[in-house]
């Protein structure tokens, strides 16, 4: 038993340990027994720190804190600190402030360029101006009118008798809200002209020219445009380019003695008040220098013609070189440069808008405003030959969908079943800006009412910013126009005899219900189609578009789920 006990304590000591923390002889705790409850004789034991250890921090109480309140130091401390937070905040706010009223902001949709807004009236030659034609623009509510300088006058501008024509149109057009374009014709000169004399006084002056010297037959078989006889003249013993009138010789428009000269003239005239230009004959402004012969068409447009006829070929040589577009934008750069606000365009379809574009910058064109297609005339046909939707759409692909289009209405034909306003709101609501000759039948049989909407549906920010899109329905033919933010047009023409139900396919973002904003002058007028009215609601499902005739309807669009 007292082996026991000893193997006991033994133990017990071990587990104690050994070291001088750890035996109970050194332990100096302080053990305080507190009263409890006296009820049942508990009581509450405070051991004090354990193991001799400090104290734990327990904090200032109220009254030891009390007793630095008012010392100068820790009140200055808290008053620096009180201003400081403050002043930090302010900063932080005036900073925010800033930065919000400094920052880029959103710029508000520009509205476009006077020569896109439109329309343009059309008008014969500068000679024949007169200043009823102040009026004639008006109707139509023209931004620009549009006259042709004769070929002859190109390079004489700045003669006085022809200067005094130009300063007379302009002035004739001075607090209108229409300004002077003209159709100028650079690219031949009559024999009679300074060019062609300073070109056979010196042979360095006929780089200006196609002259070819040393021959003693015609260079090619090139012939006279549209003729049957060759496109040479002899000059001397030289023969020189003339594919246009007689005594007419070809200017080179990409050599640089034409660039200078026709570069001067352009600038000439924009000093004169003049801020629009259409050139015609673009297509021949850069010939061939390899003096190759014209090779036959593998189209020919008739069968019957022979090799004296110039339909015969193909006119690689002479017409849609490459570089067509460069050095039409050389000559955008000229005018942008004498005046930002006017612009340079052509006069007749571009027929290959690839040609027209920068060389260096795929889908850039070299001008402003192209005219490219056929559309008008199709729109315009009795019973269209092809889906007016694809044609539509092939047309703005072509010429390049950033494209502002020229709709030339001269295009439509004379016979037309069309109603001419509802051709006139349809054309006018595409990207692009109408040209309106005043003796075509979209100019006389078209009310200046209607021309007034035009303009103001021009005018809003949906058909300016927005976007086209095309919905098919044949036979029928429509688009939309519209911004975000802003009430979308939905343009609907019906080119057959009979209404037509607007059986749109999968219009996702229309709504059901739109309301007509304008209608064609005859809408109404047809008894076999449903009258309806400005401002008033249609359902799309159910509408009938009337025979030969265009509606306008405004709409919301449909927010995808």
């Amino acid at each position: 038993m007292v082996q026991d006990e000893k193997i006991v304590d033994g133990a017990d000591e071990q587990m104690l340990g050994s070291g001088p923390q750890d035996q109970l002889a050194d332990r100096r705790d302080e053990v305080k027994f507190i009263k409890g409850d006296h009820q049942n004789g508990d009581a509450k034991i405070d051991i004090g720190a354990v193991n001799g250890g400090k104290p734990a921090f327990t904090g200032m109480s109220k009254e030891e804190l009390m007793k630095y309140a008012n010392d100068p130091f820790w009140v200055r401390l808290r008053w620096i600190f009180f201003v400081g937070f403050w002043a930090v905040w302010v900063g932080m706010l005036v900073g925010a402030i800033l930065i919000i009223i400094g920052a880029p902001k959103c710029a508000a949709p520009q509205p476009l360029a006077w020569y896109k807004r439109g329309p343009h009236a059309k008008f014969s030659s500068l000679e024949t101006a007169k200043p009823q034609d102040v009026q004639s623009a008006k109707k139509i509510h023209a931004t620009g009118a549009i006259y042709e300088l004769p070929a002859a006058l190109t390079y004489n501008v700045k003669e006085p008798e022809v200067e005094e024509q130009i300063k007379r149109l302009v002035a004739q057009y001075q607090g209108s809200d229409t300004r002077v374009i003209l159709d100028l014709t650079p690219n031949y000169v009559p024999k009679d002209s300074q060019l062609v004399k300073d070109a056979i006084a010196n042979p360095e002056q006929r780089s200006a020219f196609v002259w070819v010297s040393g021959r003693s037959t015609e260079p090619t078989n090139w012939l006279k445009v549209g003729g049957n006889r060759s496109a040479w003249e002899k000059v001397d013993d030289s023969y020189v380019l003339s594919q246009f009138q007689d005594g007419h010789y070809d200017l080179k428009m990409n050599s640089t003695l034409i660039r200078k000269e026709f570069g001067g003239v352009l600038k000439h005239l924009v000093g004169l008040g003049v801020e629009g230009f259409r050139l015609k004959n673009t297509k021949f402004f850069v010939l061939s220098d390899n003096l190759e012969d014209e090779v036959n068409s593998q189209v020919p447009k008739d069968y019957n013609l022979g090799a004296k006829d110039y339909g015969f070929y193909d006119h690689k040589q002479t017409t849609f070189q490459s570089g067509l577009g460069d050095v039409l934008y050389d000559y955008l750069g000229i005018v942008k440069n004498a005046s930002e606000e006017a612009f340079l365009s052509v006069a007749e379809d571009i027929m290959q808008p690839q040609v027209y574009q920068l060389n260096d910058v795929p889908g850039v064109n070299g001008i402003d405003l192209p005219m490219y297609g056929d559309f008008v005339q199709v729109l315009s046909k009795s019973k269209p030959e092809k889906s007016l939707q694809k044609d539509l759409e092939n047309t703005l692909f072509m010429a390049g969908n950033a494209s502002w289009l020229q709709w030339n209405f001269v295009d439509v034909y004379v016979d037309t079943p069309q109603d001419p306003s509802a051709l006139a709101l349809f054309l006018s609501l595409l990207p692009g800006v109408p040209v309106v000759t005043v003796d075509a039948i979209l100019y006389q049989n078209v009310t200046e009412e209607t021309y007034r909407q035009i303009e103001q549906l021009r005018k809003s920010s949906s058909y300016m910013h927005g976007e086209l899109k095309l919905f098919p329905a044949e036979p029928l033919v429509a688009f939309s126009r519209i911004k975000s933010g802003n009430p979308g047009y939905f343009v609907i023409f019906n080119p057959t005899e009979l209404p037509q139900s607007s059986n749109f396919s999968d219009p996702v973002d229309l709504p059901d219900k739109m309301t007509v904003s304008y209608f064609s002058e005859n809408y109404n007028n047809h008894n076999d189609s449903i009258k309806v009215s400005h401002s008033g609601k249609v359902n799309l499902k159910t509408l009938q578009v009337a025979p030969h005739s265009t509606i306008i309807l405004t709409y919301v669009p449909v927010k995808a789920e």
